[in-house]
């Protein structure tokens, strides 16, 4: 069953909600623009700058790409789908992100579960209506538990980064795609392909993303028979699906209701975006007061 809710149109108001075209149009009040760089001081999702937190994202990327074959994310969802990890409550499981960070970020280093409080917070604040919004901003980075001994303990490589489909020709818009020709599935011929071993707008359920947590916590919100609607479960399956909602790649996949779907997950990146950049503007403002009041405080 299919939970219809109405689309925003976008760049219009919407029920008093000014949803934004681009990220050009991030400003706040008075016209006073969010900052562009991240905490490295490096524009937000710059895979190709030179610095040290770029080096290890890289590496992960290598890793990643090698071995994120078909076959391997079949396994992995004949292995988790069957949930008999743990069991426990959201909050407890959102508490055990105070001890995972995302080796994969290029632009934040921090536990996840301030990520997913501030984002469903941001969710919550634009759009106060749409409760089901709120709950899927709050739960949808929960699948990286599975970098916990409790979870099978996965490398970072299996559990984070940006997503993309196997079983048909690898993007040119994916992250570091270079390192597919490593990759197995790279030279397969059942794979290789613009349609692999999918057809045209098969629908994107139908379609194998690499695996990780998004995944993950998609096949957890489905095997329980989540009330979610299918947006929901849309954008916790795809929100790391850079290829797709930043690059457009893909789309030959995709049926109406993916179509439909994909506008509410444009929505929640925006969003993230949004708050990303205000999190980081707060903290450098709150570094600055710091170090001027030790020059102060050295200087009295």
């Amino acid at each position: 069953m299919t939970i219809l809710i109405d689309q925003p149109q976008f760049g219009t108001e919407v029920e008093g909600k000014r949803v934004l075209n681009n990220e050009k149009e991030l400003e706040g009040d008075e016209g006073f623009r969010m900052p562009n760089a991240n905490s490295f001081g490096h524009n937000f999702r710059d895979y190709e700058v030179e610095s040290e937190r770029q080096e290890g994202v890289e590496i992960f990327y290598r890793t990643n790409h090698i071995n994120q074959t078909y076959d391997f994310v079949k396994k992995m969802r004949e292995e988790y789908r069957k949930l008999d990890r743990v069991e426990m409550s959201i909050w407890e499981c959102c508490e055990l992100l105070n001890n995972v960070v995302d080796e994969s970020d290029p632009d934040l280093d921090e536990p996840q579960i301030e990520h997913l409080l501030q984002t469903a917070e941001a969710i919550r604040k634009d759009y106060p209506d749409e409760d089901w919004l709120h709950l899927t901003a709050l739960i949808h980075d929960l699948g990286k538990v599975l970098l916990l001994p409790s979870f099978g303990e996965l490398p970072q490589w299996a559990v984070v980064g940006d997503t993309y489909p196997v079983g048909c020709a690898f993007d040119e818009s994916i992250v570091h795609n270079k390192y597919f020709k490593e990759n197995p599935d790279y030279k397969n011929p059942a794979y290789n392909t613009k349609y692999g071993v999918y057809s045209e707008r098969c629908g994107l359920d139908k379609v194998m993303m690499s695996w990780g947590h998004d995944d993950y916590m998609y096949l957890v919100a489905k095997e329980n028979k989540s009330t979610l609607p299918s947006a929901g479960l849309f954008v916790i399956r795809y929100h790391s699906f850079y290829a797709l909602h930043r690059s457009g790649a893909y789309k030959h996949l995709m049926n109406e209701e993916d179509k439909e779907n994909l506008k509410w997950l444009q929505i929640f990146n925006m969003i993230y975006t949004a708050r990303a950049r205000l999190e980081l503007m707060s903290k450098r403002l709150s570094h600055i007061i710091s170090l001027s009041l030790k020059s102060t405080f050295l200087q009295g």
